[in-house]
Formats: structure tokens, C-alpha cells, sequence
């Protein structure tokens, strides 16, 4: 059946306004979902300290719920990939997303490190992630929860790189206060 140009460009427009709202509907029940169970991320310090791993080139793909990689956290924009440059500090980890503020992991609050091969939303085979695990402390009433962050760095050599400046951070001892 050929219908004419404009009825058949006027279908798809439909569908495809049809299709936005869906996904626009599913992000924002994710978001409400999440709201409650994930607590608002520790703010950036406004001191670092010292650089233990210059910033590497990465995508954020995404938060979860530690241990269930398919379980997306929406709330705070948690949930949204975006580009992103990493870097390991005396204070912890700071990720910096264009288009999104930027996650802050307090060296307190790092509970693992590991690669893996995908999490929500993205696969790419043999451990090509490195997956930050981590409490995001209680906070406006809602408990504290472990979270899995998952980084795909630009380059494969700084997967590796990213794990051990993690690994280290967890197991050295934290800065004095009084140091400058």
C-alpha cells in the first residue's frame, strides 16, 4: 500500500514523537526510583591535594547498584554517560563529566577496584571497564548505599594505570592534615 508523502512523513513524525516520550517517561521513573534509595554524591572539595594520577581521558558510563550491574541509578544525574576526564588525588578519585557535574569519591569512602567487561548500558568484552566501587555517604535522609562507577578509558594502557592509582589510594595511609 503506498501512501502519500505527506500522510507517510506524518506517521513517522508521530512514531517517533511517540518514542521520545516513552524514553522520556522510563528516564524520568528511573530518576523518581532512584531518588530515594541513592543519596545526594559528597560535593568536590575545594582542596584536592596532591596529584597521585594525571587526568586520563575516559567516558563515564554509568552507576549502579554494587553487584547488580544492571541496575542503572537515575537520581543526580548518576545515571547519565557522558565524556569525561579521571583523576586520582591524595582525597580520591574526581571525575569530571562534560555536560554533568562531576563525581567526587572520597578515599573514605572507596570500597574496590576491578576491571570487567560491561555494566547497564555498555559491553565491550574482556575487562575493558574499570569499575570503582564505593559508598556514597547518608545524606537529606536517605542511608548510605555502595555504588559500582564504571570508567571506559580512552586508551587500554590506562585501565590498568587507573586500578593500581585506586588500589594504592585504598591501602596507603591519608595525608596528615597539617601538610601543605
Amino acid at each position: 500500500m503506498n501512501l502519500p508523502v505527506p500522510v507517510a512523513v506524518g506517521v513517522w513524525v508521530v512514531l517517533g514523537v511517540v518514542l521520545l516520550l516513552l524514553v522520556l517517561v522510563g528516564r524520568r521513573r528511573l530518576v523518581a526510583r532512584t531518588r530515594h534509595t541513592v543519596p545526594v554524591p559528597p560535593p568536590v572539595p575545594a582542596a584536592l591535594g596532591p596529584v597521585r594520577l594525571e587526568p586520563l581521558a575516559a567516558t563515564y558510563v554509568s552507576s549502579t547498584l554494587s553487584g547488580d550491574w544492571l541496575a542503572r541509578v537515575g537520581a543526580h544525574t548518576l545515571g547519565d554517560r557522558s565524556t569525561a576526564t579521571v583523576t586520582v588525588h591524595d582525597t580520591g578519585v574526581l571525575v569530571e563529566r562534560s555536560g554533568a557535574p562531576s563525581v567526587f569519591v572520597p578515599r573514605t569512602s572507596l570500597r574496590g577496584v576491578g576491571l570487567a567487561p560491561g555494566m547497564a548500558g555498555k559491553y565491550v568484552g574482556t575487562d575493558g571497564l574499570v569499575v570503582i566501587t564505593w559508598e556514597d555517604p547518608a545524606a537529606d535522609d536517605v542511608p548510605a548505599v555502595t555504588l559500582d562507577t564504571g570508567l571506559r578509558t580512552r586508551h587500554a594502557t590506562d585501565r590498568s594505570r587507573l586500578v593500581d592509582a585506586v588500589r594504592h589510594l585504598m591501602t596507603s595511609a591519608p595525608a596528615p592534615k597539617d601538610a601543605p
